[in-house]
C-alpha cells in the first residue's frame, strides 16, 4: 500500500485510574526518526511505544506526545493527611540546611512527582493503557497516511499519462522528422560535392564519395535514433504504474518489499536520464520541447514521491 509520510493520529484511553492521551505526528524523513515526549512518570512505557511504532512505520520523522490525568479518587490518595504531614516534616528538615528552599507546588504533590512511593504511577495499570492508546492512534495515523498516499499516487499517475502522450506524439512525429532530416542531408551532400567538384559528380573519386556519405550517414544515425530512449521511457512508465497501482485484481494490497518512495526516486532518476538524452539527440524543435516537458513532469513526480514512505 502506498503511504504518505505526512499524517496525524491521536487516541485517548479511559479507566478507573484516569485517562491517557497520545498524539502522533509524522513528516518526511529519509529514515525512521522517533521523537518521544513522555512524562517522567510514564517513562517505563517508552520501550513498548517505540516497539509499536517500529512495527507500523518504516520511514519518517515521528513526534509522539503522551499526557495523562488521574481520577479524583487517585488524587485523593495523594492528599492523604499523613502523607502531607510527612512532606511538611521533610520540608522543615531540608530548610535547616537550605533556609530559602521553596515549598512544593500543589500540582507536584497531586502528581506524586518526587514524593513518596504511594504517589508513583503503577506500571501494571498505566503501561497497558499506553500500549492501547498508541495502537489506536497508529490505526488512525496509518489510515490518514494511506489516504494521502493514494492522493499523491493519483497525481503521479496523471503525470505518467501525460508522459505517455508525449512519448506517443514523438514516436508518431519521427517518420516526418526523419524524412525532413534526410532531405537536409541530401541537400548538404549535394552542396559539399559541388563545392569539391564544380565540374560534376563524375569527376569525384569513389573513395572520397564514400567517405563523405559515411560521415553524413553517421551524423544522421546519431542525431535521429531516439527509438531506444522512447522504448526505455515506456518501460519506466509501466514500472511506475506497477508501483503506484499497488493492488491485485481483487483490489487487495500486494505484499511488496522495500520502500516505494526510494524505488520511485531511483526510477525518476532513470527517466530523467532518458529525457536528457532525448533532448540532446533532438533533430527538430518539437522533440526539444517534448524533452523539456518530460523533464518538468518527471520533476513534479519526484517532488511528490519525496512524501511517500
Amino acid at each position: 500500500m502506498i503511504r504518505s509520510m505526512t499524517a496525524f493520529g491521536s487516541a485517548r484511553v479511559e479507566s478507573e485510574h484516569g485517562s491517557l492521551g497520545i498524539e502522533l505526528r509524522t513528516v518526511n524523513n529519509r529514515y525512521l526518526d522517533v521523537s518521544l515526549r513522555l512524562p517522567e512518570e510514564l517513562r517505563f512505557a517508552e520501550g513498548a511505544i517505540r516497539e509499536l511504532l517500529g512495527q507500523s512505520v518504516a520511514r519518517g520523522k515521528v513526534d509522539v506526545r503522551v499526557s495523562y490525568a488521574k481520577t479524583q479518587e487517585a488524587r485523593a490518595d495523594a492528599m492523604d493527611p499523613d502523607r502531607l504531614a510527612q512532606i511538611a516534616q521533610q520540608l522543615l528538615q531540608a530548610r535547616k540546611l537550605i533556609p530559602d528552599l521553596r515549598a512544593p507546588r500543589l500540582t507536584d504533590i497531586l502528581s506524586g512527582s518526587g514524593t513518596a512511593e504511594n504517589g508513583a504511577m503503577d506500571p501494571q495499570t498505566w503501561a497497558p493503557m499506553c500500549q492501547q492508546a498508541c495502537s489506536q492512534a497508529l490505526i488512525e495515523l496509518q489510515a490518514a497516511r494511506e489516504r494521502e498516499g493514494q492522493r499523491l499516487a493519483a497525481m503521479m499517475l496523471e503525470c505518467a499519462a501525460d508522459i505517455s502522450r508525449i512519448v506517443d506524439q514523438v514516436q508518431a512525429d519521427l517518420p516526418a522528422i526523419q524524412a525532413e532530416h534526410k532531405e537536409k542531408i541530401n541537400a548538404r551532400l549535394r552542396d559539399a560535392l559541388m563545392a569539391a567538384s564544380p565540374e560534376g559528380f563524375a569527376s569525384i573519386g569513389g573513395a572520397e564519395l564514400s567517405a563523405r556519405i559515411s560521415q553524413e550517414s553517421t551524423l544522421f544515425s546519431l542525431r535521429i535514433d531516439v527509438a531506444e530512449e522512447l522504448s526505455r521511457l515506456r518501460s519506466h512508465i509501466a514500472e511506475l504504474n506497477h508501483i503506484l497501482q499497488d493492488q491485485d485484481a481483487g483490489g487487495h494490497a500486494k505484499t511488496r518489499k522495500g520502500s516505494a518512495g526510494k524505488r520511485l526516486d531511483f526510477l525518476f532518476q532513470e527517466m530523467n536520464r532518458e529525457a536528457n538524452t532525448l533532448g540532446s539527440k533532438a533533430a527538430a524543435l518539437s522533440v526539444t520541447r517534448a524533452a523539456i516537458d518530460l523533464k518538468l513532469l518527471i520533476e513534479q513526480m519526484r517532488e511528490q514521491a519525496q512524501n511517500l514512505e
